[in-house]
């Protein structure tokens, strides 16, 4: 689909989609607890409803009625199963440890990029402790397709803290299944560490227990979670998108957000009210380090187009393996339309230029370049035009709707 955006401000109010990294979180310990949970606010967006499929695969029983889930966690998990993770990177580095410690015998495919995102962690250290890899499948240099075989066993298992933070997810959810005690030892400094909070903070809800210590976790085995009630709380990273197009002069009331929230995007806000603001009407230049706050990145350098000066955006190297090599493909488009972005290894720096002329850009298939490139038209001299428009469906299908019921003045040029 191509989306063709002509230039405007954006007021009204907008009810924030449920956050994606908490719904995984909470669908997965439902799955594995006792008995019926209900887990209202789901966004049905492709990535949720892969991991929803994959725990449905390994043994739980879910149904979907509107947004919410019921969840009657596995009893009986199968010897075998095959798990479609599409293009959700958490649905495999979740579940790979969830299978293996479930002892079933999996194979997991995905498309897009995902079956080029690594699984190094898991490779390196789950042969120590009972599993098997078959990447027979498998084109020469891909992650996926891949089987597991064999039953996971407990013990110490050392892993970079810089690399993902899903893998440290992936391992505390097998880890409490596990018949005896274990330990997570970082072998780098955590980044993305809140994601890794709000999978400790799900596991709590279902009466799980995690402890963090010196340079990682212990986890107890044979943890039993127990079913309950919950709601998935809104989603910073998607309220991201129209608090940044607050700071470029649109008025839009965020709705749904939890000011409790584990949330490392919850940063949104302060970049926005006291880094950036300026009272003279300029928005301020800013140096940020974004290693837990990634997928940010993208819009944060859609603002930083737009502010009086040279700002920063450091720690970003992680950001060239995920849906698109994000570092490039945000450059690209802006530059493309009269930005000035300069990528390194491991930063972005942005010399602000208080306008873009508007042109054609691509999606590059990722839900956040279009979500951005869409802020970035509202401050454009002449439409822009976004091509694979599509691509939000996979995380907030209903974008370009409230885009256009806030105002957003959006023509769909292209349905292919």
């Amino acid at each position: 689909m191509t989306i063709k955006i002509t230039p405007s401000m954006l007021s009204g109010a907008v009810d924030i989609p449920p956050s994606k990294s908490v719904a995984h979180r909470l669908i997965i310990s439902a799955a594995l607890a006792k008995g019926r949970s209900e887990i209202s606010n789901i966004y049905p967006s492709k990535d949720i409803l892969a991991t929803i499929d994959a725990m449905k695969a390994l043994g739980a029983k879910i149904t979907l009625n509107g947004n919410t889930a019921t969840v009657f966690g596995i009893e009986n998990p199968p010897v075998k199963a095959e798990i479609d993770c599409n293009e959700s990177g958490s649905t495999m580095r979740f579940l790979i440890p969830v299978a293996c410690a479930l002892g079933v015998e999996c194979t997991f495919k995905g498309s897009g990029k995902l079956p080029e995102r690594p699984i190094t962690p898991y490779l390196r250290e789950f042969p120590k402790h009972g599993i098997e890899f078959d990447f027979s499948s498998a084109d020469n240099g891909c992650t996926l397709p891949c089987s597991v075989k064999g039953k996971l066993t407990p013990g110490r298992f050392e892993i970079e803290g810089n690399i993902s933070s899903q893998f440290i997810t992936g391992l505390i959810f097998a880890l409490t299944l596990l018949d005896g005690d274990s330990e997570i030892s970082l072998t780098s400094p955590l980044e993305s560490k809140p994601y890794v909070d709000i999978t400790i903070d799900s596991i709590k809800s279902f009466g799980g227990e995690i402890d963090s210590t010196d340079n990682g976790y212990t986890v107890k085995g044979n943890q039993s979670l127990k079913a309950c009630n919950v709601k998935t709380e809104g989603d910073y990273s998607q309220a991201a998108f129209f608090k940044v197009a607050n700071s470029l002069g649109s008025s839009v009331k965020i709705k749904g957000l939890s000011e409790n929230s584990s949330q490392g995007d919850k940063k949104i806000i302060e970049i926005c009210d006291k880094m950036v603001y300026n009272k003279n009407g300029m928005l301020n230049p800013f140096e940020i380090d974004c290693s837990d706050i990634p997928d940010l990145v993208p819009v944060l350098t859609v603002l930083a187009s737009f502010c009086n000066g040279r700002s920063v955006i450091d720690n970003v190297a992680r950001l060239r393996i995920k849906e698109s090599d994000r570092l490039d493909t945000i450059s690209t488009c802006l530059n493309k339309i009269g930005g000035k972005v300069t990528v390194y290894p491991d930063k972005l720096v942005i010399d602000g230029v208080m306008s873009l002329k508007g042109g054609e850009v691509d999606s590059y298939n990722d839900h956040r370049i279009a979500m951005s490139m869409a802020v970035a038209a509202l401050k454009c001299k002449e439409p822009l035009i976004i091509t694979n428009a599509q691509c939000v469906e996979k995380s907030y299908p209903n974008f370009w709707q409230d885009y256009k019921a806030l105002g957003g003045k959006t023509d769909v040029i292209n349905m292919e």
